[in-house]
């Protein structure tokens, strides 16, 4: 198989920059696979479920938060707020902040507040849903 370059970056970390046989994101159109030279575009990423595969080993996985990629002379930029993989996500905590953004929610204060009680608890229910799939 043909190879790329990406480049897979959080606010916080630089996740993983090298060469990937394949790469699929979460986006508002649904999960978008992207393989060599694949035509250039920029699109919004979703909180969900970040797969990778690099040329010699198997299907990586990694928990995103919202973000945006972009693909241009066969090289895919990732830029997201957050990026963890499988086995960095603590699942006690993740439901914790499930529960409390829940309560959150429950508690109406402000739309704004409402909002971001909502994202709180999208991504803590993507975390729990990557660690849910390192398990099998």
């Amino acid at each position: 198989m043909e190879i790329f370059q990406v480049h897979i970056l959080a606010a916080d970390k630089n996740f993983y920059e090298g060469p990937c046989v394949s790469l699929t994101i979460p986006t508002s159109d649904g999960e978008q696979g992207i393989l060599a030279h694949h035509s250039d575009m920029i699109a919004a990423i979703l909180p969900g479920t970040l797969r990778y595969q690099t040329p010699d080993g198997p299907v990586q996985l990694a928990a995103v938060s919202s973000g945006m990629v972009k693909i241009e002379k066969n090289e895919v930029l990732v830029l997201v707020d957050s990026v963890e993989r499988p086995e960095e996500i603590d699942a006690a905590r993740a439901r914790r902040e499930a529960d409390e953004a829940r309560e959150a929610m429950l508690q109406q204060k402000s739309r704004q507040e409402y909002q971001l009680a909502q994202a709180a608890l999208a991504r803590a229910m993507n975390r729990l849903r990557v660690k849910a799939r390192e398990i099998r």
